[in-house]
C-alpha cells in the first residue's frame, strides 16, 4: 500500500498544472528590462505630457493657455536644422535607424548635444507616425506646446518695470510668419508683450519661433478667449486702445501730436492684412490710426505695419 501511496504522489507531482521543467529561468528572462525607458515627455503618444501641461500656472495663479494639446513636429533635415540653429525650443531630436549620417544630421546632431536636447533612436515606422506620414528624410523635431501668459500678465510686467503698459494686439492675424515678425518688433521697440486671440488666429508655431530671431524667447505672448473683451480690461486699467485701420481717424504722426504717449499706458491693435480689423474691435478701440503713404493703393502686412507703428511710438515715449 506504501508503495502504491508512493506512485499516486509522484503521478500527482509529474502531472501538476505548470510545472514544466525550467520555466522559472524562461520566466525571469522574460521579465529582464529591455534597457532605459525614455521619458515619458519625450514619447508625445504617452499622457505624460497632458499631465504636466494641467500643473502648468502663470505668476499670476491663472491658468496658462496653449495652441492646443499636441505638440508640433518639424520634419525634414533642413528644417530640423534650420529650427535647431534659430534656437527654437526644441525638446527632443529624433532620427530613424540606419539613416545616412550626412552634414545636416551631424550639424543636428552637435546642436542637440551643446543645447542638452534630447536623440532618440526609432524605427523609420514609427517615425512616419509620430510626423502623420511627413517627408521626414530620417530626421524630426518634436518642439512642446508653446505656453501662453495670462492677458493680465503684460500690464503687471510693465508694473514691475515701473513703465506705463505698451501692448501690441493681434485681430485676426493668421500667418504665423507676420506673429513672428510682430513679436520680434515689439521687444526690439520696448512693448511689454503681444496679444492674440484664442480662436482664428497664428499660434507661436516653429514658424513664428524662427520669425522672431530670438524674440520669443524674451517676450511674453498672452493668449484671450475674448480680445473685446480683454481689451477693455485695459481701457479699464488705464490704457489707451488704438487700431491701425486705413481710413482712421488719426494719422499715425496726428496720434504721436495729439496725445503724450508717454504719460498713459497704450495698446496697438493689428488687423490682418486682407480684412484689418473686425467689426467689433473697431467700435472697442478708442482710435483708429492710419499710416500715410505715397500710394493710397498700397498696404502694409501686419508685421510691417506694426514696425512702423512701434518705431513712431517708441520714438514719441521716449
Amino acid at each position: 500500500m506504501a508503495g502504491n501511496s508512493q506512485r499516486k504522489g509522484a503521478v500527482r507531482k509529474s502531472n501538476k498544472k505548470g510545472a514544466t521543467a525550467g520555466s522559472g529561468g524562461r520566466v525571469k528572462r522574460g521579465l529582464e528590462g529591455r534597457g532605459p525607458t525614455p521619458k515619458a515627455q519625450d514619447r508625445p503618444y504617452h499622457k505624460a505630457h497632458k499631465a504636466a501641461q494641467a500643473k502648468s500656472r502663470s505668476q499670476t495663479g491663472k491658468p496658462k493657455r496653449r495652441t492646443g494639446s499636441e505638440a508640433e513636429w518639424v520634419a525634414g533635415r533642413n528644417s530640423v536644422v534650420e529650427a535647431l540653429r534659430a534656437g527654437v525650443p526644441v525638446s527632443t531630436v529624433y532620427v530613424a535607424e540606419g539613416a545616412e549620417r550626412d552634414g545636416r544630421l551631424r550639424e543636428a546632431f552637435k546642436i542637440a548635444a551643446e543645447r542638452g536636447i534630447s536623440l532618440m533612436e526609432v524605427t523609420k515606422n514609427e517615425l512616419d507616425r509620430l510626423t502623420g506620414g511627413a517627408v521626414h528624410q530620417g530626421l524630426a523635431a518634436r518642439i512642446p506646446a508653446y505656453q501662453f501668459a495670462h492677458g493680465d500678465d503684460l500690464i503687471a510686467a510693465a508694473k514691475e518695470l515701473r513703465e506705463q503698459p505698451l501692448i501690441v494686439a493681434l485681430d485676426s492675424v493668421t500667418d504665423p510668419r507676420n506673429l513672428g515678425a510682430v513679436v520680434r518688433s515689439a521687444s526690439g521697440f520696448g512693448a511689454h508683450g503681444v496679444l492674440v486671440p484664442e480662436r482664428r488666429a497664428a499660434g507661436m508655431t516653429a514658424s513664428a519661433w524662427k520669425t522672431s530671431a530670438g524674440a520669443a524667447a524674451r517676450l511674453p505672448v498672452a493668449q484671450c478667449v475674448n480680445l473685446v473683451r480683454q481689451l477693455k480690461a485695459y481701457q479699464d486699467a488705464g490704457c489707451m486702445v488704438v487700431g491701425l485701420a486705413a481710413d482712421g481717424d488719426l494719422s499715425l504722426p496726428e496720434l504721436v501730436a495729439d496725445h503724450d504717449l508717454a504719460t498713459g499706458g497704450l495698446v496697438l491693435v493689428i488687423g490682418s492684412e486682407g480684412d484689418g480689423l473686425s467689426r467689433l474691435v473697431s467700435e472697442t478701440c478708442d482710435h483708429l490710426v492710419s499710416i500715410p503713404m505715397a500710394n493710397q493703393l498700397e498696404s502694409l502686412n501686419a508685421g510691417v505695419a506694426a514696425s512702423v507703428a512701434l518705431y513712431t511710438i517708441a520714438q514719441a515715449r521716449a
